[in-house]
């Protein structure tokens, strides 16, 4: 089972889409979701306050400008691959 790094913050309506788009996905794809909320630590509020929200897949990281539920499909399914 994979495990997504999702940084996000309180009242991000980008975030609960991003949420609800890996909520879809996770039938089709196990993995469990870390929820980091980035006020909660200085170097992810300095690293990604204007990329929020933002979605770590292994390697591949996603801010907002570039997640859609096809890129998120496509980064899972290539995680898969790697195994």
């Amino acid at each position: 089972m994979r495990n997504i790094i999702f940084y996000t913050k309180e009242n991000c309506s980008l975030c609960d889409q991003v949420l609800s788009m890996l909520e879809l996905l996770c039938h089709d794809y196990p993995f469990e979701i870390d929820k980091l909320d980035i006020y909660s630590n200085d170097e992810w509020l300095e690293r990604y306050q204007l990329l929020i929200p933002v979605v770590q897949i292994n390697d591949t990281t996603l801010t907002y400008e570039e997640i859609s539920y096809e890129a998120l499909e496509r980064a899972l399914r290539e995680a898969g691959e790697k195994k």
